[in-house]
């Protein structure tokens, strides 16, 4: 039995990219909430925050879903 390092080592780099960049989307659209809620409280319409929030947790979705299919599909 072999074991392929190159594209183990791929696998790894992909996997480990992947999770920053959805922990990276999950905190931002974390903080666009913070930044509505904070605008709400001073009168503001928040409506950046909000946006930002569903932009992020948008993407978020998409790549947790296309990883999902990835698998499936399999």
């Amino acid at each position: 039995m072999s074991v392929n390092w190159a594209a183990l080592g791929e696998v790894f780099i992909v996997g480990l990219v992947s999770v920053a960049a959805v922990v990276a989307l999950f905190a931002t659209g974390i903080r666009g909430v913070s930044q509505r809620v904070a605008a709400r409280a001073q009168g503001g319409s928040g409506a950046a925050g909000l946006t930002l929030a569903l932009v992020c947790f948008t993407a978020c979705s998409a790549v947790v879903l296309y990883g999902l299919f990835l698998i499936v599909a399999r």
